[in-house]
């Protein structure tokens, strides 16, 4: 089942990008439908709403990147499909490292990384087996309850040495409110919250650790 048209048009609106950026995002959704074959990557439900779904989904945190004097070093837990660690590659937000214990899933991140050009440094491991190094943004789409992600941070948070403290940017669904609850029994957080242009019952986090 292909993506829908209408919706790339939609994405094209809320992200603008050159026709080069376009011909590698289209080549990125042609692999997808195609390992999805193979492979459990996405729901295959989801698929003819690809655009909207997954790719608007996780290029929309590309206007809620913090500004750095340097390129940004942006950590994706969790990456699976590559939402948004490949998309946010693709579009040249930073130095992107994508987490991802599944060695299938992270064969497919490869590959897309090299069809497209997309620079995406791919950790196959637990988050926890890999050696911490200095992050700007973390970032996360189902993958783990809020918390979770927190923990997973700290070790990268130590090592850390940017200016500015480094900052969570987190797609999160329904269960937001919950999960913010629940976080902020441990955590001290600067909390930013900004409604989804993909999901009326979603929302993206921004995070600061205080």
């Amino acid at each position: 089942m292909l993506p829908d048209t209408t919706g790339f048009d939609l994405f094209k609106k809320h992200i603008p990008v050159s026709r080069e950026t376009e011909d590698k995002l289209k080549c990125y959704a042609d692999l997808l439908v195609k390992w999805n074959k193979a492979i459990n990557l996405v729901s295959k439900n989801t698929l003819p709403d690809l655009w909207i779904r997954h790719f608007l989904d996780s290029a929309q945190l590309i206007k809620y990147l913090p500004e750095t004097e340097h390129k940004k070093t942006i950590v994706d837990f969790g990456s699976g499909a590559g939402f948004p660690a490949l998309i946010l590659a693709i579009l040249g937000a930073g130095d992107i490292h994508a987490m991802e214990s599944d060695l299938k899933k992270s064969m497919f991140l490869r590959e897309v990384s090299r069809e497209t050009d997309a620079g995406l440094t791919v950790h196959n491991n637990r988050i926890e087996k890999i050696k911490p190094f200095a992050v700007d943004v973390f970032t996360a789409r189902a993958f783990a309850p809020l918390t979770k992600i927190l923990d997973f941070s700290q070790a990268f948070l130590e090592v850390s040495k940017s200016e500015k403290d480094p900052e969570f940017l987190l797609l999160k669904g329904r269960n937001v409110d919950e999960e913010l609850t629940e976080a902020e029994k441990k955590w001290t957080m600067k909390v930013s919250r900004y409604n989804s242009l993909s999901d009326d019952d979603a929302a993206i986090l921004n995070l600061k650790l205080l």
